[in-house]
């Protein structure tokens, strides 16, 4: 950047929504970018308190370059303001990216820093090359580092890019959880992308590679009365192919089934443990299609863990004969939630339990199956004899081996064009189902060509550069992760490291065991993190 950036600073936080921090945000962007090398070339404007129409005013009057807005978001309601007479106001995204187009020619980004903007700045960007949105709710605190993190790298002198993967690892610095929420959409490759997703999920969804003999044991333990399925594997390893397979094997079996994907609670639901199992309720009724009646069926004289019991006993399990699939997907985000992880999985403990017995209630909670997925072992400690995690039958996904890595390619219709490549590949990547998925994905949808995959794997530029950053967030953090795993990447032989560290990184996928002794994953894991671990 050489030519002076007008920045617009809006905000708006109505009477009747939650407080923000707003001036907070506002003033460590503006003290942010005076501190920088590149002072000069910034000029910053704000409009606060906006309505509606306050938008288009400032921006005939300001003439910015770059667009940051914070505040409320609602999904596709729109962005939260004040109309006129203090009532909330919600802007949709057709009419804010409609008023973008007409400054298309002047604006070069838009930062949307509200929850749930996502919706909003994904249509903004049909005419904005880049736009920033929240994929969900975001905390104050995350909301504040992001933009912080962001506006310092333009003050470096950074692109936008570079600025906002800043942004994303500023809240991680922070010690907070949310560095995935912001998501950059570059207008650029918007088409391009597009069309790779498209791509990916009329061919990708189809494919299916068995892991014998996980999947057997997973379908003849479905059948049983009261059972309880764990599965386990670091991230992107194929947890939600095998979960979606179970659940289509138990629909044919005449089953009822139910997924909770505990990535789609909102932080405020997990704030608190009545909010979250009442959430839990209505989202099983909704899903079934069964009015939810927690209103009426919740009482005080009971405690919460109680009051979901009798739920799902009264409303869910005895309305039906058939069994019911209750499937709770990415468990580790109650991680970091104690006191409600220590209580669900109590309740979960408690459920299976009741269905050990020979009454009329065991036989009624016997029709309950549960499937609990989770990414890493590493959770807050749990009196065994409350745990969900030591009994039922336990799964973990290893890697593909070559023949399954084959049996994919094939899949893909890659056979030939991949030749050799494919040992090579292997070579790179080892079998892990993501990585594999990415290369033939985008080599079949010819985004990349063989050589160029190889050249650019372990780069900024590569195709597996987002998932590659995701595990380095993993690891800044926390120094004893970094710096043991330095070493294992480092090192031409197996390296010996505290148990408590090659545990974590090994639940993290980034290495294998060698007796006691570490390796890393992959040679694309070697690559990559010998550069980047400093």
């Amino acid at each position: 950047m050489t030519q002076t950036r007008n920045i617009l600073l809006l905000s708006a936080n109505p009477k009747k929504t939650s407080q923000l921090r707003l001036a907070e945000e506002m003033r460590d962007i503006k003290e942010g970018l005076r501190l920088s090398e590149n002072r000069d070339l910034f000029s910053i404007s704000t409009a606060e308190a906006i309505r509606p129409r306050d938008i288009r005013r400032a921006i005939l009057t300001y003439h910015p370059h770059i667009i940051h807005f914070s505040g409320h978001g609602s999904q596709e309601e729109g962005l939260v303001f004040e109309d006129e007479t203090g009532a909330v106001k919600f802007v949709d995204a057709e009419a804010l990216a409609g008023l973008f187009e007409l400054f298309a020619n002047q604006v070069e980004c838009v930062v949307l820093n509200a929850c749930h903007s996502k919706y909003q700045a994904s249509e903004i960007a049909r005419h904005i090359n880049y736009v920033v949105g929240m994929s969900q709710e975001i905390q104050d605190k995350a909301a504040i580092e992001f933009a912080v993190g962001f506006y310092d790298g333009l003050g470096a002198g950074e692109g936008y890019d570079l600025a906002y993967k800043l942004g994303c690892n500023a809240i991680l610095m922070a010690g907070i959880k949310q560095h995935l929420i912001p998501e950059l959409i570059n207008l650029k490759l918007q088409s391009s992308t597009d069309i790779f997703k498209k791509y990916t999920s009329e061919v990708s969804q189809n494919i299916y590679i068995e892991r014998p003999p996980i999947e057997v044991k997973c379908y003849q333990e479905i059948i049983q009365p009261g059972a309880l399925i764990r599965i386990k594997a670091p991230q992107k390893m194929g947890k939600t192919w095998l979960f979606e397979n179970l659940l289509s094997s138990a629909r044919e079996q005449g089953y009822q089934t139910v997924k909770l994907d505990l990535q789609q609670a909102e932080n405020s639901i997990l704030e608190n443990l009545k909010t979250f199992l009442q959430w839990v309720c209505v989202d099983v009724s909704d899903t079934l299609d069964i009015e939810a009646q927690v209103n009426d069926t919740w009482q005080d004289i009971y405690g919460v863990n109680k009051n979901c019991t009798r739920y799902f006993q009264k409303h869910l399990l005895s309305v039906s004969e058939s069994p019911l699939v209750f499937a709770i997907d990415n468990f580790e985000r109650l991680f970091q939630y104690p006191d409600i992880f220590s209580q669900f999985c109590l309740l979960l403990r408690g459920w299976y339990e009741k269905a050990r017995g020979g009454d009329r209630v065991a036989n009624i909670w016997k029709k309950l199956r549960l499937v609990v997925a989770h990414s890493t072992e590493v959770y807050p400690s749990l009196d065994s004899n409350h745990s969900p995690f030591n009994v039922g039958i336990p799964i973990e996904l290893p890697e593909f081996n070559q023949q399954q890595v084959k049996a994919f390619a094939t899949k893909y219709e890659l056979n030939k064009q991949l030749g050799q490549g494919l040992i090579k590949l292997i070579e790179l990547i080892g079998g892990h189902p993501y990585l594999l998925q990415q290369a033939f994905v985008n080599l079949k949808s010819q985004q990349i060509n063989l050589e160029q995959l190889f050249t650019l794997a372990p780069t900024e530029e590569g195709i597996f550069s987002n998932y590659l950053r995701q595990l380095l967030w993993h690891l800044k953090p926390n120094s004893l992760l970094e710096v043991g795993y330095k070493k294992v990447v480092r090192a031409n032989a197996p390296v010996r490291l505290d148990a408590e560290v090659g545990f974590k990184l090994h639940s993290l996928g980034l290495v294998k065991l060698s007796g006691n002794d570490c390796v890393p994953s992959c040679d694309l894991y070697r690559q990559y993190f010998s550069e980047r671990l400093g």
